[in-house]
């Protein structure tokens, strides 16, 4: 038996819309598949947890233990990748001491906030990312590992730190391999 899923069952999850090829490992979870969308070309490792709305681009990599957490909404854009132990969140609870936080207690309890998170083509996230709620990694973003997102981070530069910051602008010549 492959580590991975075959494309019958693949299918037989749910998914909102399933590209081919498709590589998902059947250590990974997922909550919500009816509303999550996977192009093709795509690789989801071992450990890791979706849940939400989630949109996947095509010739995306998600590394082993990443969370994906889209109660908001969650986008990767082609040619996009998540190194290991990425977290992605759409949405926050207010730690403020003014509310309560957890799924277990009613709503009004709480104060939930959040927004879509976009991560444009070309991008990739670096092993130990945080990636908080409501902003976009625009195209051809390098995070670097262990970074904290926390705003947007603007095109084709390589950002890092906590928060994440833009350091240099980042080369364009993978673009080239695109176009060929």
């Amino acid at each position: 038996m492959s580590s991975f899923y075959s494309e019958q069952e693949l299918n037989a999850l749910g998914f909102k819309k399933l590209g081919k090829p498709v590589y998902i490992s059947r250590h990974a979870t997922f909550y919500g598949v009816e509303n999550m969308v996977i192009g093709s070309y795509v690789r989801i490792d071992d450990f890791c947890l979706l849940s939400g709305k989630i949109t996947i681009g095509s010739h995306v990599h998600i590394s082993a233990y990443c969370g994906l957490y889209g109660s908001k909404e969650i986008e990767m854009e082609n040619y996009t990748g998540l190194s290991p132990r990425c977290t992605v969140f759409s949405a926050s609870d207010d730690f403020s001491g003014n509310y309560l936080i957890s799924p277990m207690v009613e709503g009004y309890l709480t104060n939930v906030t959040g927004g879509k998170v976009l991560i444009k083509k070309y991008s990739q996230i670096g092993a130990g990312c945080i990636i908080l709620p409501n902003l976009t990694i625009d195209e051809g973003v390098a995070v670097g590992a262990m970074s904290f997102v926390n705003s947007h981070l603007p095109e084709w530069s390589i950002c890092v730190g906590i928060p994440a910051k833009k350091i240099k602008d980042r080369d364009r010549g993978l673009l080239d391999l695109i176009n060929r």
